[in-house]
């Protein structure tokens, strides 16, 4: 018995729907394994899907605590009130979608040929939903109506001594002893407002002021700047470049940052992670439609996140 897609359409036979069914399920599987590379908000936001597919948009509280304790007398009435209020915000959501497919030839031409079908476009289709996600938790969107980690509004900026060879503030030009100052005027900028209350445990670079610190090296040459600020800076754990912080800040310079990352002060929303739809038939073509949903970055906490233009 043939399987018909519809009355002006070539056919698949019975032997042929089953293969590509299977062949189909199998792409999708593999799809769902492919892992982005180069694609670094996967590896440094932690991922919410807690707001679920259908939502539009998402309400938040950003939290502050107000009020202090005291030395009370025996008997004492006037105990000191502390309180906690929040300023509701919202992001909106956004579906992302793409396709991919195959025609009735190609999945002929692999059944005859013992052949699986070509999974590329499928990986292809993965790739461009996570490179979209990917833009769009780090970077802010006025169009869309959703804000990444990078540019975030209400995070603290502060400025850098431009002191480097020729009045540059790029750590290109600057020594050792100047560029382990900025790092020092970013942490600073995190921890001092806050009275400590947090502790930036992330620095994010551009490329070129990242192979600064890997290519310069210290003493007898046996130890790298890099490495030097992970051995020495005990509340930097993580070290990390950015394509996305090249050319983001003022006048068209890099972006260098400090960050608290953790789902506590910060998510990347994404209500319905990636999924592939049910296929769609037409003429001679099958369709697989690719489907997610994504409302970029919530900082919870900007004052636990600094950073500085111009390195």
């Amino acid at each position: 018995m043939a399987v018909q897609t519809s009355q002006s359409q070539r056919r698949l036979d019975r032997a042929e729907s089953a293969f590509f069914a299977r062949e189909a399920e199998h792409i999708k599987s593999r799809t769902y394994d492919a892992k982005p590379r180069m694609l670094k908000a996967f590896g440094l936001i932690p991922i919410s899907t807690e707001a679920g597919p259908g939502v539009t948009e998402i309400v938040f509280r950003r939290y502050n605590s107000v009020g202090i304790a005291k030395i009370i007398a025996d008997y004492a009435k006037d105990f000191p009130r502390v309180d906690v209020y929040g300023v509701e915000d919202r992001v909106k959501v956004k579906g992302i979608g793409d396709s991919y497919g195959f025609n009735i030839k190609e999945i002929r031409m692999s059944m005859r040929s013992g052949k699986n079908l070509d999974q590329r476009r499928a990986v292809t289709a993965r790739r461009a939903h996570d490179e979209k996600a990917n833009k769009m938790a780090l970077l802010s969107s006025a169009e869309d109506g959703t804000r990444g980690m990078l540019d975030y509004p209400g995070m603290t900026e502060t400025s850098l001594p431009a002191d480097g060879t020729g009045g540059s503030k790029r750590w290109a030009t600057k020594s050792v002893d100047q560029i382990l100052r900025d790092i020092d005027i970013l942490l600073d900028a995190v921890a001092i407002p806050t009275s400590g209350r947090e502790e930036a445990n992330t620095l994010l670079l551009p490329q070129a002021a990242y192979r600064r610190l890997v290519h310069t090296r210290l003493g007898d040459n046996t130890i790298t700047l890099l490495k030097y600020i992970k051995d020495n800076y005990d509340t930097i754990t993580r070290i990390e470049w950015l394509n996305e912080l090249s050319g983001i800040g003022v006048g068209g310079t890099d972006r260098i940052m400090v960050a608290s990352l953790d789902e506590e002060h910060i998510t990347w929303e994404m209500p319905t992670p990636f999924e592939q739809l049910e296929e769609e038939h037409e003429g001679m073509e099958i369709t697989i439609p690719c489907h997610s949903e994504c409302a970029g970055s919530i900082m919870y906490y900007p004052m636990a996140f600094a950073y500085a233009d111009g390195v």
